[in-house]
């Protein structure tokens, strides 16, 4: 399908994926997928005819795919491994693959919705196509669901979140979306040779860069999750940090208190196969809390998700006596970088005080282990794991990737889990004209990340939480979304000066 207008055609060249996009890819496996997601759902009151149609949604799409290249992009390696793949217009492309609808039986729960939705997630994205599928969903009492789903090798949380505005609207009437300048008519998919030919250059090139851009992040090594219990690295870290501080006549001291992860029944080998849960609590009860203890509202997610864990951990016997230690990404995305697509991001370590059972204390504490990780972060170059990517030699990288994995587990966890917490927009959201009600991420999970990610959404005076987890290891996953609420209401309390 092709949006009919007239118009010149222009061809668009191949663009390789960064060292870290491409990381993505290669620690796929088959408990491991890269791909992320989320669920929108709807009320088909305010759309015509009161429905959401599948055709509805593609006539929607359709004359949008232009706004965003990796919709009509897909991937191509480069033979032997001798360089990072390629996105390549796809000529074969065709929004119906891409496009299709299911149907939950009767009754249509929340948690019938949340089943559907985990077995599309575990399901890996065909490398042949683009790197992306959108499921309309039906049967859900009297709404509708739209579930999509991406490669993270082709976004972060704030580049998917743009992706996805190709299907929003701020009012029930959708916009009217100009045509491209350029006629969409893809080439062939470069051959083999040329492909080769680009991707062993690119390998020189990404070479001689790292021979002026790797000392300067060598002294940070060990500030990256698990790094430490890599074999040689603190020593090459720490010979780094003093040729540092001599040439520069800084000082290379940092806060050297390891955050040591302890074992958890999330933390080991997962296997394929997914739970899912989701939900929301109001914006407006967050800020509550923020403004009656001087905190963000970061800090309120933070300690809420702390207390769903330790209530978890609690019931099943299995509450450690030293904290969690959480990974928060944080996006590295500059205004110069809207509209791109790819990872431009990093990552933040910060305890969760599971261990303290005083909910006043717990909050405190955790506000103050998200002010040291700030501190820790911004001491770090923004660009490290982006730079220590292309640090690895691309004909091993995917093997590399697995194998250092591997050893980091082997050593010791360098987190328990991701805490994600993507902005959002805070006014009513439209798709085909039917109101958005809420946002739900779908992440992943992996062996080194844990068994469990919990990422949230803000938007129109709610923050919306999703919750992926490891099936075997999380059978219960609805219970944390309820302690997370109840997590809230004890914090409202507090604020309130109830407790």
């Amino acid at each position: 399908m092709q949006h009919p207008h007239v118009g010149r055609t222009r061809e668009k060249p191949v663009k390789q994926l960064s060292s870290l996009d491409a990381q993505f890819l290669l620690v796929e496996s088959a408990t491991t997928s890269g791909h992320v997601g989320a669920l929108l759902v709807l009320d088909p009151s305010t759309a015509p005819h009161r429905e959401v149609t599948l055709e509805g949604l593609r006539a929607l799409i359709e004359p949008r795919l232009h706004l965003v290249d990796a919709l009509r992009e897909r991937v191509v390696e480069v033979p032997l491994g001798l360089g990072h793949p390629y996105w390549v217009q796809d000529p074969d492309f065709d929004l119906e693959y891409h496009t299709r609808e299911v149907a939950l039986p009767q009754p249509g729960s929340a948690e019938q919705l949340a089943e559907q939705v985990a077995r599309i997630h575990a399901r890996p994205l065909d490398r042949t196509r683009p790197l992306w599928e959108m499921y309309l969903v039906h049967g859900l009492d009297d709404r509708a669901a739209v579930y999509a789903k991406f490669h993270h090798a082709a976004i972060d949380g704030i580049s998917g979140t743009e992706i996805l505005s190709t299907v929003l609207d701020v009012s029930v009437e959708p916009r009217v979306v100009d045509p491209p300048p350029d006629l969409w008519d893809p080439s062939p998919v470069p051959s083999n040779a040329e492909i080769l030919t680009r991707g062993s250059w690119s390998t020189v090139l990404r070479s001689r860069r790292l021979l002026t851009q790797l000392p300067t992040q060598l002294p940070h090594l060990t500030d990256i999750p698990g790094a430490k219990n890599l074999p040689g690295v603190n020593l090459v870290s720490g010979v780094a940090g003093a040729l540092s501080a001599i040439v520069t006549g800084s000082s290379s001291a940092t806060d050297e208190r390891d955050l040591t992860a302890p074992p958890t029944p999330f933390n080991g080998p997962i296997t394929a196969h997914r739970r899912f849960a989701y939900g929301s609590v109001p914006l407006s009860e967050v800020k509550k809390v923020k403004n009656a203890f001087g905190l963000t509202v970061n800090d309120v997610v933070m300690a809420m998700t702390t207390t769903a864990l330790r209530r978890w951990l609690l019931d099943h016997d299995a509450l450690p006596d030293i904290p969690l230690i959480g990974a928060v990404p944080v996006s590295i995305r500059g205004s110069d970088d809207q509209g791109g697509i790819g990872n431009l991001v990093s990552v933040m370590l910060a305890q969760l005080p599971t261990d303290e059972a005083d909910p006043s204390r717990r909050l405190h504490e955790t506000a103050a282990s998200m002010s040291n990780a700030k501190q820790r972060f911004e001491a770090v170059p923004v660009s490290i794991l982006q730079e220590l990517s292309a640090a690895v030699p691309t004909a091993l990288s995917g093997l590399a990737a697995r194998a250092l994995f591997r050893l980091a587990l082997s050593q010791g966890l360098p987190f328990n889990m991701f805490v994600s917490n993507v902005p959002g927009p805070q006014l009513p959201l439209y798709v085909a004209g039917a109101r958005l009600q809420g946002m739900y991420p779908v992440s992943a999970v992996t062996d080194m990340t844990g068994g469990i990610n919990i990422t949230l959404f803000s938007y129109d005076g709610a923050l919306d939480f999703g919750i992926v987890v490891c099936r075997e290891m999380v059978p219960d996953v609805w219970r944390i979304i309820d302690y997370l609420r109840d997590g809230l209401a004890e914090l409202v309390a507090l604020a309130e000066g109830q407790l």
